[in-house]
């Protein structure tokens, strides 16, 4: 799995110009899932979300995770994390888990975190969205679960 998260001062997202989530201070987290992802690659990425320090302590320091702010999370699903661009102009999709695998492990992700006392916005899988946010910062950080 792949989360580009971005440090934000509020975030939104609206379908078909209607708000269905929208967060205050905390993360805006784009969520791709590939074939070969598994709950374990989702625990990773919400443990490493909640307590990633990417937030100013009273000294102006990054020393402050999700939890210490009380912030929240926008997540959005995000299948184009897995576009393969390297031959042509059009970029492949092959390397996105097929929807019902992204949408299973999606919503276990966005639980994980729920789990650890944070709480969770997020849009509609499957649908197409608008998502307005101010970066803060800008802080903006991707992580892969095949990393750790």
């Amino acid at each position: 799995m792949k989360a580009v998260t971005q440090r934000v001062e509020n975030a939104n997202v609206t379908i078909n110009a209607t708000e269905f989530g929208a967060i205050e201070q905390g993360m805006m987290v784009l969520v791709g899932v590939t074939h070969e992802d598994t709950e374990e690659d989702a625990d990773y990425l919400a443990n490493k979300l909640v307590h990633l320090r990417i937030f100013d302590d009273e000294n102006g320091k990054m020393n402050d995770s999700l939890k210490d702010i009380d912030g929240h999370v926008l997540s959005i699903s995000q299948f184009t994390l897995y576009a393969d661009t390297r031959k042509g102009r059009r970029p492949s999709y092959m390397q996105a888990a097929s929807p019902e695998q992204a949408k299973s492990l999606y919503r276990y992700f966005n639980h994980r975190l729920e789990q650890q006392n944070i709480k969770v916005e997020t849009g509609q899988f499957g649908e197409m969205m608008n998502v307005q946010l101010v970066n803060s910062g800008p802080v903006t950080i991707i992580i892969d679960s095949k990393d750790r």
